[in-house]
């Protein structure tokens, strides 16, 4: 059997819809009663067990033992099965690769990231993580490939990409020999990273989140009810290259005066006159330590930290986030940067009358955005577009 992308269309359209409800509902509530999911869904309980039935014949769910049900009768939980569908989310980076292989269920199967940002070692990276744990029996159903760039909205095209030397064509042609029949879609690394943060990390139960990724590039994601806001061509949260700091840092870009000149991997490194070593995580636990009896490096991370609060501090003025979740090097830093970050939010914005963010360190790691997109590549089969019991 092989999952099938199909119209939705009268009577079948609306089947497939039901069964992404249903799908999404054991997400979110873990193993269920067919009675319970009804509930949630708003289904009748007959549709839900067709469903079900279909579900389980696909091996896409499993019965685990009874328990008591509605009015005491015993009622039999439904879970989602990890062991038949998966997805693969991949980073490239400027420095490193990360690979992430997610199950139905949304257990990390594995999660893996090396040094060294080309396309030869995203390749062999991510042909390691199928080999290895992606079982003769199993089908992926989706690989999404997260990257520090604007990507368009068809979710394909990488429009700009600063930081980055890459034939993207071949990349793509490459990784597609991976998993024959799947076109990989492509998507932005802070946007991907967001994506993790609000269904498995810091940002989770948040109604609305802003995500700020400290790699060499700096950009956020911006999530609203857990879905991601792309803005009009899907380029939302290129918030890198806002003209502030210093206004003759040299950025990346190309021009100067960037927010990323400021407060990028790079930009910190100066700050504390140490060096970059194999990944941002590596390099940011090295200054952590050396800050711990160095006063010149803890003076260089205030100043840093002081950098990323007044930018927040303008994002905050314009989307209003309930969480702020810092991710990248910020994480492994934490409060050495997160405390002059929350200080400076907290005087710049204007008025008393503005909720203050919850300014959070990331809990994911350097994985974030490669688990976002393995995320995101479950998105057709949660919503009913991809049909796993056709």
């Amino acid at each position: 059997m092989q999952p099938q992308f199909r119209a939705r269309v009268g009577t079948e359209g609306l089947r497939r819809t039901n069964t992404g409800a249903v799908l999404r509902a054991l997400r979110r509530l873990g193993p269920s009663t067919r009675v319970e999911l009804a509930r949630h869904t708003g289904l009748a309980k007959a549709t839900v067990g067709v469903i079900v039935a279909d579900l389980e014949a696909a091996r896409a769910v499993a019965e685990e033992g009874s328990r008591p049900g509605v009015r005491g009768r015993p009622g039999r939980p439904v879970a989602l099965r990890g062991d038949r569908f998966v997805t693969l989310g991949l980073e490239l980076n400027v420095d490193y690769v990360s690979a992430v292989v997610l199950d139905l269920s949304g257990r990390v199967v594995s999660s893996t990231s090396r040094p060294g940002g080309t396309g030869d070692a995203l390749h062999d990276l991510a042909r390691t993580a199928l080999a290895e744990h992606v079982g003769p029996e199993s089908i992926v159903v989706g690989t999404t490939l997260a990257v520090p760039a604007l990507v368009r909205g068809d979710n394909h095209t990488v429009a700009w990409a600063p930081n980055l030397r890459v034939d993207w064509t071949d990349l793509a042609a490459t990784l597609g020999e991976l998993v024959p029949g799947l076109e990989i879609e492509v998507s932005n690394d802070a946007n991907c990273a967001a994506y993790a943060e609000a269904h498995h990390g810091a940002a989770r139960g948040a109604g609305h989140a802003l995500y700020v990724t400290g790699t060499v590039g700096i950009g956020a994601g911006i999530v609203q009810d857990g879905e991601l806001v792309r803005g009009g061509a899907g380029f939302a949260g290129e918030v890198g290259h806002m003209p502030m700091g210093d206004s003759t840092a040299l950025c990346g870009c190309g021009r100067r005066g960037c927010w990323e000149a400021a407060i990028g991997l790079h930009a910190m490194l100066a700050a504390v006159g140490m060096p970059e070593l194999d990944t941002p995580l590596l390099t940011a636990e090295s200054v952590a330590e050396r800050a711990r009896t160095d006063a010149s490096v803890r003076a260089g991370l205030e100043r840093v930290g002081v950098d990323v609060g007044l930018g927040i501090a303008m994002l905050s003025s314009v989307l209003d986030p309930e969480v702020i979740v810092l991710g990248g090097y910020f994480a492994a830093l934490g409060d050495l940067v997160l405390e002059p970050a929350r200080r400076t939010l907290d005087e710049r914005l204007a008025s008393d009358v503005q909720v203050r963010p919850d300014v959070r360190p990331s809990t994911l790691g350097i994985q974030a955005a490669a688990l976002g997109a393995a995320e995101q590549s479950f998105g057709p089969v949660l919503t009913g577009e991809l049909d796993l019991t056709a």
